[in-house]
């Protein structure tokens, strides 16, 4: 299953896709390389250009028509790396900071070994999917077929993380990973000369009052025992140095895992910004966008997911109680399609994930194939066809 050559190979492809950043939508050298390695296994059935710069690679064996689908993320973020590796990235800006090249790479080794040595009766759909890390590649994929025309029963997914020893692997059922929101806040003041503070409406002091308040919505609005954080990380206004400023503005963030409470975040952002902004004898505009949706991962799904652990990694590397965490995963959508669970391989003693220094340890990529094989094969048993498997829990 796995030669040595199998696993340089693999080595050397998410060593070049590491060289060879793109960000979301962006991944056209990324899909191209990805299209050529499928094609040069065998694999003919390939639909390119899914949600943008997407692909969805099918691989039927047997008389079966239960489809199981895997998914790898492919873009990179706007970080510009400081790892100094001889395959650091070749482009001034771009890094793939979270390992997207790794996740890449574990799916073309999935469907490299499938593609020839078959064991499952059934379909597999192999997708790359462009723009994770903003949210929208998913959404966009499903416009463009993904769980319709191109449909399936179950879905998983993966992702590394720093910290965990490699060999292992965590999961747990339902809510497991945070939604996001995102703000701007617009400040509208009246501006004049710094001398003469008291002939103006200052933007940049009421944004900063509305900074402040902001902090009180979680500690006075929400029920302690739901998680939820805001957090303003970016704050701007006229930027010259002798006036004072006419309009100022406020971004940020917000993580939780129901949607009641996202409600409650944005109507007491609402209120406090209205309020503090008329206090202040200004006024604003509040945007407020829901960008990713709480990650639930499937029960039964879940169950199959930890069964396959289990087989790859070893009873003792799996946790099925995994702490539930704020950060955001695109692939909640497609939990949406169909049952399915998302589940994080170790990545060792790395740097934190979107940081410089970050690299995808290259002894994490056999491991991530051994989960995704154990899925297909556990999912789709290589049986005739009569011997009927049982349906998802």
């Amino acid at each position: 299953m796995f030669s040595e050559n199998m696993t340089e190979m693999m080595r050397n492809w998410r060593h070049h896709l590491h060289r060879n950043p793109e960000f979301g939508f962006e991944e056209t050298a990324t899909a191209q390389f990805v299209t050529e390695r499928l094609q040069e296994m065998g694999i003919k059935d390939i639909e390119t250009g899914i949600g943008g710069t997407g692909i969805v690679a099918t691989l039927r064996r047997g008389d079966r028509r239960r489809t199981i689908a895997l998914r790898a993320d492919m873009d990179c973020l706007r970080i510009n790396e400081t790892t100094n590796l001889p395959y650091s990235s070749s482009k001034p800006g771009l890094m793939h900071a979270c390992g997207h090249d790794g996740h890449t790479t574990i799916l073309l080794g999935t469907a490299a070994i499938l593609a020839s040595e078959g064991g499952f009766n059934g379909v597999v759909r192999f997708v790359f999917q462009p723009a994770e890390e903003w949210g929208q590649g998913m959404k966009a994929m499903v416009r463009d077929g993904l769980g319709s025309r191109l449909s399936f029963d179950e879905i998983y997914g993966l992702h590394n993380m720093p910290g965990l020893a490699v060999g292992s692997f965590e999961t747990r059922v339902g809510p497991f990973m945070g939604a996001e929101d995102g703000f701007r806040i617009i400040v509208h003041g009246g501006g004049g000369h710094a001398s003469r503070p008291h002939e103006c409406q200052d933007a940049i002091v009421c944004a900063c009052s509305i900074v402040s308040e902001l902090q009180t919505i979680v500690s006075r609005s929400i029920n302690p025992a739901e998680l939820a954080v805001v957090s303003v990380t970016s704050i701007g206004g006229d930027n010259i140095t002798n006036a004072i400023a006419s309009e100022a503005w406020i971004e940020g963030d917000c993580r939780h895992f129901d949607t009641a409470v996202s409600q409650r975040i944005e109507k007491t952002m609402r209120r406090v910004a209205d309020g503090v902004a008329a206090a202040h004898g200004c006024r604003v505009e509040v945007t407020y966008d829901r960008v990713f949706i709480p990650l639930l991962n499937d029960v039964h799904a879940t169950e199959h997911a930890l069964n396959a652990a289990n087989v790859a990694f070893g009873p003792k590397n799996v946790n099925g109680d995994a702490p539930r965490m704020g950060a955001s995963e695109d692939f909640a959508q497609a939990l949406k399609i169909a049952p399915g669970a998302f589940g994080f391989i170790g990545n060792g003693d790395s740097a934190p994930l979107h940081n410089p220094k970050f690299d995808f340890n290259d002894e994490a990529l056999v491991p991530g194939v051994r989960w995704f094989l154990e899925l297909i094969r556990s999912r789709l048993p290589d049986e005739p066809s009569e011997t009927r498997m049982s349906p998802p829990g």
